[in-house]
């Protein structure tokens, strides 16, 4: 279903958009994947990293802000698929720049929305967070209105558009730049031997790059409108990552930061009422009289027990200090 097909990536420059590049040439043959962002540096960056790794006569550079409708209907045309990975994603950042927040993140995303649907797009996936779930920033905030937008979009199916919407969820993506492997990295690299861990306490969902790429090839391919897919990972807890990286060192407990939480949550209690378990994933399916179960619903799901909560600190998958280590020599 990906063969031949035109791709586009918003904010493509990021650590998803280099792990999606080498992912989709390798398993598949799309006829062209374009690269929108709005940093030319990144962008010549990345032409010389892919150079000798993929067929870059299959993949276009397009400089493009996500808060520019016109720019993207232009990047839009001819596109089969759109990833809307572009967005505002540190939360200091975003707590004190609030308004430039959500222009990208919501109004970014209803410009997506509007330009594929003007466009013909066949399918757009919208990368989220698991600050969206219950969010306690600015952040947060503005990933959960951007999914509801994601979301209802699919309203307009049959009204003369046929584009079909779909979300995907994950938290801090290891080894990526909202992850704290890279700062640990660093400390170490520098001959460090203490690591800083805000909470002893916290724990974390482990998502590589490559899974997280995954589960977008999935809703790229049978998303029918209106998911919220989230991928069945291990847990881990934040003192054992540290130990991990660097065995018998020392710990700067210095506090949770603003807008952080102990445990990331993906599903929660009341999203349970319409989330269904799958073998590798999780779905949960939008609650609008418009939504029809019978067309829309991926076969093969149980529904899962009413106050369902899918937690990080309540997994019953565990990454231990070995695992971990283990895991980070893959990366």
């Amino acid at each position: 279903m990906l063969n031949d097909k035109t791709i586009l990536i918003t904010g493509g420059t990021g650590s998803f958009g280099k792990k999606f590049l080498e992912k989709i040439f390798a398993e598949y043959e799309p006829k062209k994947v374009i690269i929108y962002s709005r940093d030319e540096y990144k962008q010549s960056v990345m032409k010389l990293e892919y150079a000798d790794k993929v067929d870059m006569s299959r993949v276009r550079f397009f400089i493009g802000d996500v808060r520019d409708k016109e720019r993207m209907k232009r990047a839009f045309v001819g596109v089969d698929y759109v990833i809307h990975a572009a967005a505002m994603k540190q939360v200091p950042t975003c707590e004190y720049n609030p308004m430039e927040a959500i222009k990208t993140n919501i109004h970014g995303a209803q410009n997506v929305i509007d330009a594929a649907l003007d466009c013909g797009v066949e399918k757009v996936v919208a990368l989220s967070t698991d600050k969206a779930v219950n969010p306690i920033n600015l952040y947060g905030g503005t990933k959960l209105v951007s999914d509801k937008l994601f979301i209802a979009a699919n309203a307009y199916i049959g009204n003369n558009y046929n584009t079909v919407f779909s979300v995907v969820r994950y938290g801090n993506v290891a080894g990526s730049r909202g992850s704290v492997i890279p700062i640990w990295k660093k400390v170490i690299e520098d001959g460090g031997d203490t690591l800083g861990v805000t909470d002893m306490r916290m724990t974390r969902f482990w998502i590589t790059l490559d899974e997280g790429v995954e589960l977008v090839f999935k809703a790229l391919r049978e998303s029918k409108g209106g998911e919220t897919y989230i991928s069945k990972i291990p847990s881990f807890h934040i003192g054992d990552l540290a130990q991990a990286m660097l065995p018998g060192c020392k710990i700067d407990e210095f506090g949770i930061r603003e807008g952080e939480k102990l445990h990331e949550v993906m599903v929660t209690k009341d999203d349970s009422f319409m989330t269904y378990e799958y073998e590798n994933h999780y779905i949960i399916y939008p609650h609008f009289e418009w939504w029809n179960p019978e067309r829309n619903y991926t076969r093969g799901g149980v529904k899962v027990s009413e106050g369902f909560e899918y937690n990080s600190g309540n997994n019953t998958q565990w990454l231990a200090v070995e695992e971990l280590r283990e895991a980070l020599k893959h990366m």
